[in-house]
């Protein structure tokens, strides 16, 4: 069961013309990633480097014997690192056509249900790095849910 951001349960959304998200926060800014591609939702997750990896991808995790790429979405948006004190990123495991990928994230937030007919293009006062990886927008009560390109993503760290 998800809430549509105004209290209203939904069981159905594609019935409703509801689309449900996963949400999180990068920085400020408050993603989704529609709940039908999220394998999982992980604590931080101890990986290992690679050398000569492109910038955005942290490293490899071992996910139950499964190795999944870990790309780290404050360096691909541009942001700084979260330093050691301030936090330990948390993992939005996606489903890609090459297997799992892991989102480094700061904040996981709630599954969000919003109306499918609300949604729209990327904001013009979105700029750089953002603008390229979300696909658009919904307007939600007090900010924007910002719907990340998840093919987008693995592109630009590869």
């Amino acid at each position: 069961m998800t809430s549509n951001g105004e209290g209203n349960p939904s069981t159905d959304s594609s019935s409703s013309g509801q689309e449900a998200y996963c949400t999180f926060r990068v920085s400020e800014l408050l993603f989704g990633v529609a709940v039908r591609q999220v394998q999982e939702v992980l604590r931080s997750q101890r990986t290992t480097r690679v050398p000569l990896a492109p910038f955005s991808v942290h490293g490899l995790m071992n996910l139950r014997g499964q190795i999944v790429s870990a790309i780290d979405l404050r360096k691909q948006l541009g942001l700084d690192s979260l330093t050691k004190e301030q936090s330990d990123a948390m993992n939005v495991v996606i489903r890609t056509e090459d297997g799992p990928t892991s989102l480094m994230v700061d904040e996981i937030g709630d599954v969000i249900a919003v109306q499918s007919d609300r949604f729209e293009t990327p904001p013009e006062t979105l700029q750089g790095p953002p603008r390229e990886l979300i696909r658009g927008a919904f307007k939600l009560e007090n900010e924007l849910l910002l719907i990340l390109d998840t093919s987008c993503v693995i592109k630009f760290a590869a």
